[in-house]
C-alpha cells in the first residue's frame, strides 16, 4: 500500500498496535514468504510450515494486540524468533522425529540463486551443481544443523543472532554450525563430491 511504503516494520508493528489494521496487511505482505521459507527449510513439509507458519501469525497478532512488541529491534528478528520458538514446539510434540525426509515437493535447489554466481558458462555449470550437491546433502543433516546452516548462509544471521533466535549459547550455535561443516565433508567424501565452487 503506497501510504505505508516509506514506513519501516517496525513503525508499521506499532501502528497496527494501536489499532490499524492495513498496517498489519502490509506487515505481513513484506513478512510470509521469507518467513515461510524459512520454516519450510526447517521442517521439510509443506503442510506442517503452513500450520506453524500461521501459528506463528496468531502469536504474533496477539503479542502486537496485547502491546507485546515494543521497537527495540528488528520486527523480522522478532518474527523469526516467535517461528523458531513454534517449530521447537513441534519438535517436541513429534518426540524424537528430528528429521524430516526430502521429497519433490521441498527440493532446496528453489534456494538458489545463480547470479552471484561466475558469469562465464562452464563455471556456472560447475557452481550450480555445487549448491545443488550442498544443498542435497543438507537436506540428511540434524534439524538443529540443518537450521543454523541456513540462517549463517542463506539469512546472513551473525552467530549472536542465531544463538539469539535459537534460544542457544553463541558456543552451541558454533558448536552446531561445525558438526554440519564435519558431516557436509564427511557426506562429499563418501560421496566423492566436489564442494568448491569456481572463480
Amino acid at each position: 500500500m503506497k501510504k505505508f511504503e516509506a514506513m519501516t516494520d517496525e513503525a508499521l508493528a506499532l501502528l497496527y498496535a494501536k489499532g490499524n489494521n492495513s498496517a498489519f496487511d502490509e506487515l505481513l505482505d513484506r513478512t510470509q514468504e521469507k518467513l515461510f521459507t524459512y520454516i519450510m527449510f526447517v521442517v521439510h513439509d509443506h503442510d506442517v510450515a503452513d500450520d506453524i507458519f500461521q501459528e506463528t501469525f496468531v502469536k504474533v497478532i496477539t503479542k502486537l494486540q496485547n502491546q507485546q512488541y515494543t521497537d527495540c529491534g528488528k520486527f523480522q528478528f522478532w518474527v523469526t524468533r516467535i517461528a523458531h520458538n513454534a517449530i521447537m514446539d513441534w519438535y517436541r510434540q513429534q518426540q524424537g522425529r528430528h528429521i524430516m525426509e526430502p521429497n519433490a515437493e521441498n527440493d532446496l535447489q528453489n534456494l538458489s540463486d545463480p547470479s552471484v554466481l561466475d558469469t562465464f558458462r562452464e563455471s556456472e555449470l560447475i557452481n550450480e551443481q555445487v549448491l545443488i550437491d550442498v544443498k542435497r546433502m543438507m537436506e540428511c543433516l540434524p534439524a538443529p544443523q540443518r537450521e543454523v546452516v541456513y540462517m549463517r548462509f542463506f539469512q546472513q544471521l551473525s552467530f549472536k543472532e542465531i544463538a539469539q533466535l535459537t534460544n542457544v549459547s553463541i558456543n552451541t550455535a558454533l558448536g552446531r554450525m561445525r558438526y554440519a561443516l564435519l558431516n557436509l565433508r564427511r557426506m562429499a567424501k563418501v560421496h566423492n563430491i566436489e564442494l568448491a565452487l569456481q572463480e
